[in-house]
């Protein structure tokens, strides 16, 4: 009777562990949300499964999307849009209220490089820029006169958050948000975070350069991440390096993503507070952190920064890694850098 046991219990666990299927890797692409291509990859034992996933990412991105939007109005919806187009407080999501408190610290922690307050500057240069694709013929600079005069309506203190009420206020009526170098980075790692809630494992997302893993892959190893070479005439060379990632994010801010030229010179997104003109100091900057909010305020604040005073401020603190690529093609790393480089 003992033995006639033992050999059933074996013969269940032998089917069971046939019945159970190996992970499959899946990838999903969308194009709809912060205006840039984002890309799923993930394992499941179905693409039903798979597919159940990435539509919680989709929505979420959707929402997120839409929330933080400074260019369109949603009915039913106090956006950043709204914010940007009232007059005093207003009341919002708590996701917006979040996402604000979170790119003031961030406003503290670079010193002023990463300021959502300067969309009164933003919107000339994106103004500039979009007529500049269109028109290329005609394509031209904003005037300075006019970003000086926007820069005076920059400053961060002007905007009160209210978080028991959950209000927006902007106390000076020409100032506007863009929240272009914190919310993408937000959004991802919002949505990271709840899906690590939910015990999900096995995941990389990767929203227009924000990268976040979300674990290790179903045999144990590390996801590798590719960070891309800015120089788009290099055939050989894609990549500059390829990074190892478990729970990591790695966010890159360049000079090669976004950009229109006038009289054939290249003026990318990328827009110091201190000169009102696209940063010169970098061709790219790469970030390593626990957290894609962090990595995307902290990657726009280096590209701004001087490589000095960027390194110190890296090395001051813990978690985080960078690797800068200079104008002539030269790579410099932060002290920890290189542990993560496979």
């Amino acid at each position: 009777m003992k033995k006639l046991l033992i050999c059933t219990i074996a013969l269940l666990l032998l089917l069971s562990s046939c019945s159970k299927k190996e992970p499959e890797k899946f990838t999903e692409y969308y194009f709809d949300y912060f205006d840039t291509a984002t890309t799923i990859v993930g394992y499941s034992e179905s693409r039903d499964e798979f597919d159940a996933v990435c539509e919680k990412i989709r929505a979420a991105l959707e929402e997120y999307h839409r929330l933080y939007t400074i260019y369109t109005r949603y009915d039913g919806i106090n956006n950043l849009y709204k914010v940007n187009n009232s007059d005093g407080e207003v009341t919002v999501d708590k996701k917006i209220v979040d996402m604000l408190a979170f790119a003031k610290e961030a406003y503290y922690l670079t010193d002023g490089n990463t300021n959502i307050a300067m969309g009164s500057v933003l919107s000339l240069w994106h103004d500039a820029r979009t007529h500049g694709e269109k028109h290329p013929e005609s394509a031209a600079l904003p005037d300075m006169e006019r970003l000086k005069e926007a820069s005076l309506h920059t400053d961060i203190e002007k905007l009160i958050v209210d978080k028991e009420k959950s209000t927006v206020t902007l106390l000076d009526d020409k100032m506007s948000l863009d929240a272009g170098a914190v919310a993408k980075g937000y959004a991802v790692e919002m949505i990271a975070q709840n899906l690590e809630s939910d015990g999900i494992s096995g995941y990389l997302l990767n929203v227009g350069g924000n990268v976040r893993a979300i674990g290790l892959r179903p045999d144990g190893t590390k996801w590798t991440v590719g960070i891309e070479n800015p120089d788009s005439t290099s055939k050989d060379d894609a990549f500059l390096a390829l990074v190892s990632a478990e729970s990591e994010a790695i966010v890159t801010s360049g000079s090669y993503q976004r950009y229109y030229y006038v009289d054939g010179k290249a003026y990318h997104h990328i827009i110091d507070p201190k000169t009102l003109m696209p940063g010169e100091n970098f061709r790219s900057v790469s970030v390593i952190c626990q957290s894609s909010a962090i990595g995307d305020a902290l990657s726009t604040a280096l590209f701004c920064l001087d490589y000095k005073k960027g390194s110190a401020l890296i090395e001051s603190l813990e978690g985080v890694e960078a690797m800068w690529v200079m104008p002539n093609g030269e790579i410099e790393f932060s002290s920890g850098f290189e542990s993560y480089i496979k």
